[in-house]
């Protein structure tokens, strides 16, 4: 077989990255077979779509298997040269990985090897980086540590307050940077390894980064109440939160300059936080 016309099979949950995974790989000469997402309980998250038979890519199987176990069977099926993985939540099994022959390439949205793990771009925020990142990588048995194909940045603005607003930023990089990760897949290019260590792990928040410190400045502060904005998928804690008016309330949006309106002043170490919009605990 030449190194065009790839069967590839798309894993990711998110509409869109499959909608646009398969208008490129198509434009590109290959021949896009399916997408894997994953079964996840009904109804979907507020504000979260999931794959479904009306969304989904046209021409191509919707594979929904309900358990990682499952993802080899399907993959199997599928019989891909290619596996292409973009916004997805299980660690995939080396046993599935091992079956395209071109191998698994994954997109994840942070500058590899930092901030592996489940919250990126919320990591991104809170360590008060100045950009979000883009890698492409070759899957391993691990999480976000396979070598390195391709790397771009994307802008980070004052006002991004959650994967939705920064989403489609990240998946045009993505998508840019697809033609140098597809000429290096089919040049058999390994990419570059990474180093180990666990100070790269970004992790779900915990209750250490919780609550809201108002004698903190008000630029960590800000940036705490983003960083939760993009801190999806554990629900047992609940942040950011912080006493307004002797009322505790999760802050959802902040500002460091007055947006006018009915947005609360609060003052920080260094200066005014305004809250912009909060949900009251109590």
């Amino acid at each position: 077989m030449s190194e065009s016309g790839w069967r590839v099979v798309i894993i990711t949950t998110v509409p869109p990255i499959a909608q646009a995974l398969a208008s490129f790989l198509r434009d590109y000469g290959h021949q896009p077979v399916a997408v894997l997402s994953a079964r996840r309980p009904q109804p979907a998250p507020p504000g979260r779509l999931m794959l479904t038979d009306e969304n989904a890519p046209p021409g191509l199987d919707l594979l929904l298997p309900a358990r990682p176990a499952s993802i080899e069977p399907l993959l199997r099926a599928a019989r891909p040269d290619l596996v292409l993985t973009f916004a997805f939540p299980w660690k995939i099994p080396k046993a599935a990985l091992e079956i395209p022959r071109l191998g698994a390439v994954n997109c994840h949205p942070a500058l590899l090897p930092r901030h592996r793990g489940p919250i990126p771009m919320a990591w991104a925020v809170r360590d008060g980086d100045a950009t979000f990142g883009v890698t492409w990588h070759r899957m391993d048995s691990e999480l976000d540590t396979g070598p390195i194909l391709a790397q771009a940045t994307v802008p980070m603005e004052e006002d991004d307050f959650g994967v939705e607003q920064v989403g489609p930023r990240v998946g045009q990089a993505a998508i840019g940077l697809l033609p140098h990760v597809l000429g290096r897949v089919a040049a058999g290019d390994p990419g570059e390894p990474q180093p180990a260590g666990d100070e790269y792990w970004a992790g779900y928040f915990g209750e250490d980064y919780a609550t809201i410190d108002w004698s903190r400045p008000a630029r960590s502060i800000h940036d705490q109440v983003r960083a939760w904005g993009f801190a999806m998928g554990n629900p047992s804690v609940n942040g950011p939160v912080g006493v307004v008016d002797g009322r505790r309330m999760r802050l959802t949006r902040t500002s460091l300059s007055d947006p006018g309106g009915a947005a609360r002043r609060m003052e920080a170490a260094d200066g005014p936080v305004w809250i912009v919009d909060a949900e009251p605990l109590d």
